[in-house]
This record gives C-alpha cells, structure tokens and sequence, in this order.
C-alpha cells in the first residue's frame, strides 16, 4: 500500500510540474492547426463566421480574405508562441486581443448562432470559452502571478 501511495504522490508532483506545459502546448497546437486551415480557402468551417465578424468589427475596413489571413496569421502565431515558449508573453498578448474577436459572435451574431437550437458556428464559438480558460492558466504561470499579500495601515 505504501508503494501505491508513494508512486501516487510522485505522479502528483509531476502533474504538479508538468501539467501547465502540457496544457500551453495542447492550445498551442490547437491554435496552430485552426489557423493553418485558414490559410487554405474552404478548409476551415468557421470560415465565413470570421469574415463576417472581423468586417463587422472592423466596420468594413478589413474584410473577406484579408479578414482570414488576418486571423490565420494571428492564430499561427498564437499556436507557435504557446507550442515553443519563445516570445510568450507577446503570444498571450495577441490571444487576450483576439479572444475579442473569437467570442464576439455571442453578441453580434446571437440570434443567427441560436436560433432555436445551437448550430455548427454556435457550437464551434462556444468551445472557445474553454480555450479562453485554458490561456488564463497560462498567463497567470507565463507572468508570474502570485496572490495579493496583505497590506499593513
């Protein structure tokens, strides 16, 4: 039994260690391969959900494939920041920004992503609540975060 505790506490510790790299590499990767179909007309299913989004919150002045190539380069950088560790911090920067743009369409688009019962882009939107949770937990590591400490009068 002392066996099974002891190699139950070390599994804990790497977890303990490991668990946020592995979660950091995880979006990473994710976003990578999200914006790497953006980069081939067609591919991606969330396709014409970014354009609208990124023309309407543009008011027109970026649109159709420049809106996409937008994105796609935003997230490609995202994803390579998170995989590598390199420029992280710029990375966690650029995905606070466009998690602007990613969960939009919950309030531009409500009615359209739920008109009854959720569809595909609604779906595909709402996932990115979990993608937004897990760069949280990255940054708060990535810069440091520590708890308030008590101020003395």
């Amino acid at each position: 039994m002392n066996a099974l505790l002891v190699k139950g506490n070390r599994i804990t510790g790497w977890l303990g260690r490991r668990s946020i790299d592995i979660l950091r590499i995880s979006l990473g990767l994710v976003f990578l391969a999200f914006g790497i179909l953006k980069f081939f007309p067609g591919a991606s299913p969330a396709e014409a959900l970014v354009i609208r989004t990124i023309d309407t919150l543009t008011l027109g002045v970026i649109s159709g494939q420049s809106a996409l190539l937008l994105t796609a380069v935003m997230e490609c950088f995202i994803g390579i920041t998170l995989v590598t560790g390199k420029l992280l911090r710029t990375g966690l920067l650029v995905l606070g920004f466009s998690l602007v743009g990613i969960m939009s369409p919950l309030v531009l688009f409500f009615g359209d992503l739920f008109p009854g019962t959720p569809t595909l882009e609604a779906q595909y939107v709402f996932k990115d609540i979990v993608l937004a949770a897990a760069g949280l937990v990255i940054a708060a590591k990535a810069l440091a975060a520590a708890p308030l400490k008590r101020l003395s009068i």
